[in-house]
């Protein structure tokens, strides 16, 4: 078997204009089917060219040609439909994140292991070599010892009154939908868990989810990192690691696919600047990435580890941001 036979369960905007183009541009991946249970798919399969639909994610599981699926489901039905697939024998890209709760991710480990199936989060901007330059250049000491780490992913959300990000029963709210990225690199570029957290938010009175957070994380080692995320502010998406010597910029952090492909890495030092672009195709890379795990049986590189890691920090950060006090990690 040199190729994935992937399904994709939903047809979400993310899927389409990303996941699936993605999984054709691949050299061992192929979408053979998409469900919908809103009565899409079978549209979407005939404009993109996917040769089988089901008007259920069920009826998706239960072909036995698919050997993996891809779930960019609203964050609530995480859970339910990872469990479902992995009991069906189907590996797992899940989007992020994994789930609401570190329990439910505990949950979903459990179904993978006991039906040897392989699962991974889909934090695509991980799999941007842009990072692994900035981590060289950190390890390397060119910017001497950091001292903090700054991230912010924002944008408008002009469409709050009828915006699945702003329910939060189904996981809205800034920290689920973007703050998780930041969480993410900075935990990526300090190497390390942090030992507290504490929020500032803004939150929607008739929603009841923050719109607005800053976050300030104290790390072991006495590091610091500040964060924010926001519905509200401009769009961008980047973080600043800043050391005793200098500091490295990643202006494009989350999302370099905008620019088409190309992260940007700028470094300052004593009065230099420097810029550095990288390109690649995160998604494409991400799927294949997954693909040949399955294929081979290969070492995922986001790991199950570092998916409860990040959102057990996302779940301190909930609680400082609905109560304003600092929460301490276990």
């Amino acid at each position: 078997m040199t190729i994935v036979k992937w399904g994709i369960l939903s047809t979400a905007n993310i899927a389409q204009t990303q996941l699936i183009p993605a999984i054709e541009r691949s050299h061992n991946a192929e979408v053979t089917a998409i469900a919908s249970g809103s009565g899409k798919a079978s549209e979407v399969a005939r404009e993109l060219g996917i040769p089988k639909s089901y008007d259920g994610y069920e009826k998706l599981l239960d072909d036995p040609e698919i050997e993996a699926v891809y779930i960019p489901l609203p964050n609530h039905l995480h859970k339910k439909w990872v469990v479902s697939a992995a009991q069906k024998g189907k590996h797992i890209l899940c989007e992020k994140p994994a789930a609401l709760t570190v329990d439910d991710v505990n949950e979903m480990r459990h179904a993978c292991e006991e039906n040897g199936v392989r699962f991974m989060e889909g934090f695509m901007h991980y799999f941007h070599p842009q990072h692994n330059r900035v981590k060289e250049m950190i390890d390397s000491g060119e910017i001497g010892e950091v001292k903090l780490v700054k991230s912010g992913f924002s944008f408008p959300l002009t469409d709050k009154d009828d915006n699945i990000r702003m329910d939060a029963a189904k996981g809205g709210g800034t920290f689920y939908d973007i703050g998780c990225y930041s969480i993410h690199s900075i935990r990526h570029m300090l190497g390390s868990e942090p030992d507290s957290v504490h929020v500032h938010a803004k939150r929607d009175a008739t929603c009841d989810v923050e719109t607005e957070a800053v976050t300030y994380m104290t790390f072991p080692d006495g590091k610091i990192a500040v964060f924010d995320n926001s519905f509200e502010a401009a769009f961008r998406q980047e973080y600043e690691v800043i050391g005793a010597e200098g500091r490295v910029m990643v202006p494009r952090a989350y999302r370099p696919d905008i620019n088409g492909g190309d992260g940007l890495v700028i470094v300052e030092k004593d009065g230099v600047r420097r810029e550095e672009t990288i390109n690649a195709d995160q998604y494409k890379v991400e799927v294949e990435h997954f693909s040949e795990a399955i294929l081979h049986g290969t070492e995922i590189a986001h790991t199950m580890e570092n998916t409860i890691n990040n959102l057990k920090v996302l779940e301190a950060c909930l609680q400082s941001a609905e109560t304003g006090e600092k929460v301490m990690m276990k």
